[in-house]
């Protein structure tokens, strides 16, 4: 493989403006060009298998966390095709970045996959990863008197729209049977939520490690049982691609080979936990080894769902949770956000790894 050659000090000057203002020039409902396409690839139409030479893959990446994994597990070095990597901050950005052909395949959490759909971007998800679903927790202001999920009633609420943390607090008002007008949303960007809930300008703020474990050092911090909490979080996250991408025979076949080397390398990070956690938290994101075994603990082992009609249907469920709450600009089917001709590819590669499409039940 040619060696990689990074986009990020391309990308890092760049502003969301200017994006932005590619995303303006593309209606919404169509697109440009070079991020969606009309015609989809028949279900039972095979990938090819066959990666050209000259093929390149540019993978938006976030916080360097897919290319580490890749270059940590050796799995970059064995791919056949040139891949270049541009780093973004959340799906957002990600979203952009395909709406300007400027990538072709992104790691993103299970919401940004939403509200591309919502937004009519045809950005077909072409694996899944599973890690703990109590890995994200709702954190509660000193002092605050909420115990239970019923007690969300009348407070404020850390809030990201696009998110994860978006998904889980709606979810949490749907457990309790409450609506987002029983409770003041507050919406923040996720990195200002220790401060909000820690100095107390929100009560409740949906955390996950390693901002968790420090907020939980404020004295007369809580956290919301987990016997309350419980499925708010799905532990969801997925690697999805510009449509015009997946219709390419080179780049499909590219991505074919994309898929694999994903499962393998976060594989790798099940069976090297401690080297995972140093190389990447501790060394790529100067944390320290503590932060940087708690986060690997919380995430717990990596498995690789299937994609099929059972994972559709997970995937539906947090549409319907996010679209009954009036945060999509119009529906959306998840049946329309994947290709699950990766299935194959994804089964194969997980049975050969010794790796697990499902976690254990807790």
């Amino acid at each position: 493989m040619r060696q990689p050659r990074s986009l990020y000090r391309r990308f890092r000057d760049r502003s969301v403006a200017v994006f932005a203002a590619v995303a303006t020039a593309c209606t919404v409902l169509t697109g440009c060009a070079a991020g969606s396409g009309t015609d989809k690839p028949a279900a039972d139409t095979p990938l090819p298998t066959e990666v050209p030479p000259g093929t390149t893959l540019v993978i938006a990446d976030q916080q360097e966390r897919f290319q580490t994994a890749l270059r940590a597990s050796g799995e970059l070095e064995k791919l056949p095709f040139t891949v270049e990597f541009a780093n973004f901050i959340g799906g957002p950005e990600i979203l952009e970045s395909f709406r300007a052909g400027a990538a072709d395949v992104a790691p993103v959490g299970d919401v940004p996959p939403i509200h591309a759909l919502a937004a009519g971007e045809d950005v077909p998800i072409v694996a899944a990863y599973q890690t703990d679903p109590l890995g994200i927790k709702l954190a509660v202001a000193p002092n605050v008197p909420v115990r239970t999920l019923a007690d969300l009633k009348g407070r404020k609420i850390a809030y990201a729209d696009g998110t994860a943390q978006q998904a889980a607090v709606l979810r949490a008002l749907d457990k309790a049977g409450l609506s987002t007008s029983d409770v003041e949303l507050v919406r923040l960007q996720l990195a200002d939520f220790n401060d909000a809930v820690r100095t107390g300008q929100v009560d409740i703020a949906p955390l996950n490690e390693p901002r968790l474990t420090r907020f939980l050092r404020t004295p007369g911090a809580t956290v919301i049982p987990d016997s309350e909490t419980r499925d708010i979080y799905s532990g969801l996250g997925y690697l999805y691609a510009r449509r015009s991408a997946v219709q390419e025979p080179d780049k499909a076949a590219a991505l074919r080979a994309l898929v694999a080397a994903f499962v393998r390398a976060f594989h790798w990070t099940n069976t090297h936990r401690d080297e995972w956690a140093r190389i990447y938290y501790v060394e790529n994101q100067k944390l320290s080894p503590d932060d940087a075994g708690r986060i690997v603990d919380s995430l717990g082992e990596f498995t690789f769902p299937r994609l099929d009609q059972q994972l559709v249907a997970r995937q539906q469920k947090t549409i319907d949770v996010i679209d009954a709450a009036g945060e999509l600009p119009r529906e959306a089917r998840a049946a329309d956000g994947f290709d699950l001709r990766f299935d194959e590819v994804i089964a194969q590669t997980v049975t050969a790894a010794g790796a697990r499409f499902e976690r254990e039940k807790q």
